[in-house]
């Protein structure tokens, strides 16, 4: 269990901060100058040098994010040009992909974060640079939005690139996309000239994604465990009926892959972070804003509170709840997280999605009155922060590429490099991980200067 430092601010972890940005800076060049496109997406490190695995390509707008969000934190227009020419060079594509459920990965950390960059005024006005990140926007929430399976009692959802059958936690977050192209004025247009209301659509994704991929303690099979998350649910696309849990890239469908849990753990304050923008006739259509926020902070909390609850006491936590080496290494959530144990893997990028959405979810409960749970959830997600941003995890040595050391990207296929001498994969980065790393970071060091708060929408409206 995370032992939760009561005393941290944001103001304490500055110096930790701004020691990110001084790293990430080299790693984002040596990055863009040395890879080749045409390799395909810079995935995850072997021996400190980013390589590509070719699965679905969700990454490559996290490396170019990153050079946007470098310069949110730095102001150094070097990284803005970098984020600029490669988001217009070569993220067209991710815009209209049809095949995957990553756009919010892909397209609102490049066109999103370029279009809130010049609504808070951190970039010139450009009036058809700024309707050039917006048609992407609306166009990435729509054709998301249309990659969608009806199930019954009004239930939906974006479905995965395993096909129409096959929901993964992970989509939560393309929700961004879609609450976005609404929030632009957009509508996805069907058959028949069928409007489709994209924030509906998205609400009903978490809705189905809330009953199906969290488990409440309230006895749904043997396994119902509060705040435990299933990676893939599956169903029958003959009737509809949900079949069963699965997993991708988990240990078990019976097991907690933890970054499927951090996704939904990021996913659902980030949305009501959001809906709290809203008036309450954008709600009324799905049942008003009581039920909206009750089932979304009903789910966060979950999540939440497993995740505090599962982790080693420094919040860093182990790739999946159930992965069976765990057994050979005693009372593991009694002590820090063992980087070079041999038998599990820690996987630092849940760490740092995770802590972003608890920060997330204690701002969200303070703001509507609930100080204690809202002290609870910032300062867990202050102290895995700072254990993230530590020396340990952050990478100094300028021949790597990566940022965020220790991330794994598929334990059971075995994707991750594992060092000579090591037993476990460690000492290596994933592109997500570097990203959120550095989104964390631009958020926390807005909140120790006392500057606008991020989020994903800011001013996304005049």
């Amino acid at each position: 269990m995370i032992h939760i430092d009561d005393s941290l601010t944001a103001a304490d972890l500055q110096p930790q901060l701004e020691r990110l940005f001084e790293l990430s800076a080299g790693k984002i060049r040596q990055i863009d100058q040395r890879w080749n496109p045409a390799d395909g997406t810079p995935v995850y490190t072997v021996d400190g040098q980013y390589t590509t695995r070719g699965w679905t390509e969700w990454t490559e707008g996290f490396v170019y994010g990153s050079a946007i969000l470098q310069f949110d934190a730095t102001g150094d227009e070097e990284f803005l040009e970098i984020g600029k020419k490669r988001t217009v060079e070569r993220m067209a594509t991710h815009v209209t992909h049809i095949g995957v459920h990553d756009h919010g990965f892909n397209n609102v950390s490049t066109y999103g974060n370029l279009l809130r960059l010049m609504k808070e005024e951190r970039i010139p006005y450009d009036e058809w640079e700024r309707h050039f990140y917006e048609l992407a926007l609306k166009s990435t929430g729509a054709v998301q939005g249309a990659r969608w399976t009806d199930l019954p009692e009004g239930l939906g959802y974006v479905y995965s690139f395993n096909g129409p059958h096959s929901l993964f936690s992970d989509t939560i977050r393309s929700m961004r996309a879609l609450v976005l192209a609404d929030r632009l004025g957009h509508v996805l247009m069907a058959e028949r000239d069928r409007r489709v209301n994209l924030l509906e659509r998205a609400f009903i994704h978490a809705k189905t994604t809330a009953k199906f991929n969290v488990y409440y303690g309230e006895g749904r099979d043997y396994y119902d465990e509060r705040g435990r998350v299933v990676h893939e649910s599956v169903f029958n696309l003959n009737d509809g009926s949900y079949r069963c849990p699965s997993s991708q890239q988990g240990y078990s469908p019976f097991t907690t892959w933890t970054r499927g849990l951090s996704w939904i753990l990021a996913g659902y304050p980030e949305q009501l972070e959001f809906i709290d923008t809203l008036d309450d006739a954008k709600l009324d259509p799905l049942g008003g804003r009581t039920a909206v926020e009750e089932l979304y902070l009903k789910t966060a909390k979950a999540v939440a509170d497993w995740y505090i609850e599962n982790s080693p006491t420094d919040g860093m936590p182990y790739w999946d709840s159930g992965a069976p080496g765990l057994a050979q290494m005693g009372d593991y959530l009694d002590r820090p997280a063992e980087i070079y144990n041999d038998y599990e893997p820690v996987d630092s990028s849940t760490a740092v999605i995770s802590a972003q959405g608890l920060l997330r979810l204690g701002h969200w409960l303070a703001k509507h009155g609930d100080a204690e749970g809202a002290k609870r959830y910032r300062q867990a997600g202050l102290t895995v922060a700072k254990n993230s941003f530590s020396e340990a995890y952050l990478s100094a040595d300028p021949a790597h590429e990566g940022l965020l050391l220790h991330g794994v990207y598929h334990r059971p296929n075995g994707w991750d490099n594992i060092p000579e001498g090591q037993k476990v994969p460690c000492d290596e980065s994933v592109m997500w991980g570097d990203y959120h790393a550095r989104e964390l970071a631009v958020m926390l060091l807005r909140e120790a200067k006392g500057e606008t708060p991020y989020t994903f929408f800011n001013h996304y409206t005049d």
